[in-house]
């Protein structure tokens, strides 16, 4: 788009565009459970007070990825660049024909109609950020409001927070009335011990309240690597320790995700295909695997169709 407002973040990494085949065969009814859709700008305008501007990536990228790895279901959630206006998301959706749910921004003043809307649309879930770089303050106030509201049509809140940052809001996270989506395991610093103080606290958390855990964004996490490029197929080993730890301890808790097209990243842009390749690291048995990307997916987002996962 030649548009200037729409112009691309300098050094923005482009989403991988020939993701390798998988060598790790995903079970039937295989949920991705935490992917975004971006634009395209020309018909889906970004947010004017968003972040970052980012390299579009619509509906119909996403779903040939979806096809090319395997994968059966989506799970797209709401990105910051689109801010409260939901239109993209709910185009996907409707575009997916029941292979997708959606969870969204909203604000404390949504209407009662724009909720019945969204969950109409396949909506599930809310998003917030508490991000430091990513939002202006942490939005607890409206994150209270909005919990209240969601809760009668059955939806949960999705968190995406940083480790340090976990001890003081955690108070607040465990009053909230909805179930909760911990984003990429609370992103825990992988240079710490796995069973050290930190993650322990994290994992302690998990086990006192009512939450589920994407094990992933593994990409997002590594410090030492190896990236999953080239071929690489036991990538970030730095972070394996911390996400089979979730799937051992929390196995009915644990879903899964790509997070294409991998928004932010500063260093390398990963092979989806090898991204599935990394699932069997840290989900080290079939009934794991199972569980992590067929059973607990459906559970949360297809409830009706959670005994029932062929499509």
């Amino acid at each position: 788009m030649t548009d200037e407002t729409f112009a691309v973040t300098p050094g923005w990494l482009d989403w991988h565009r020939g993701p390798s085949k998988p060598a790790f065969t995903l079970p039937e009814g295989a949920v991705d459970a935490h992917c975004h859709v971006f634009g395209p700008a020309a018909e889906f305008p970004y947010a004017p007070e968003r972040k970052y501007t980012p390299v579009d990536a619509g509906k119909h990228d996403l779903f040939a990825l979806r096809d090319h790895l395997g994968v059966s279901r989506n799970v797209i959630v709401q990105a910051t660049c689109h801010g409260a206006d939901n239109s993209a998301l709910l185009d996907a959706l409707r575009a997916a024909d029941g292979r997708a749910r959606g969870v969204a921004t909203v604000r404390p003043d949504v209407s009662e109609e724009e909720l019945r809307r969204l969950h109409h649309a396949g909506v599930r879930g809310a998003r917030f950020n508490f991000v430091r770089r990513l939002v202006d303050a942490a939005p607890t106030e409206a994150l209270e409001t909005i919990a209240r509201r969601i809760a009668p049509l059955g939806w949960h809140v999705v968190l995406y927070f940083e480790a340090p940052d976990l001890p003081d809001l955690a108070p607040f996270f465990a009053s909230l009335p909805v179930p909760l989506v911990f984003d990429h395991m609370g992103r825990p610093d992988v240079t710490k011990d796995p069973d050290g103080p930190e993650f322990a606290r994290f994992l302690r958390f998990v086990e006192a309240n009512n939450v589920w855990v994407k094990v992933s964004c593994p990409e997002r996490l590594t410090v030492t690597g190896p990236r999953a490029l080239d071929g690489e197929r036991r990538a970030y080993q730095d972070v394996v320790p911390f996400a089979r730890k979730v799937v051992d301890e929390f196995t009915d808790q644990a879903l899964w995700g790509t997070d294409w097209p991998h928004p932010n990243l500063k260093d390398h842009m990963p092979d989806d295909g090898l991204l599935v390749d990394h699932i069997p690291h840290v989900a080290t048995t079939p009934a794991r695997q199972h569980a992590l990307l067929v059973d607990n997916p459906m559970r949360l987002y297809w409830p009706d169709k959670a005994t029932d996962q062929h499509i």
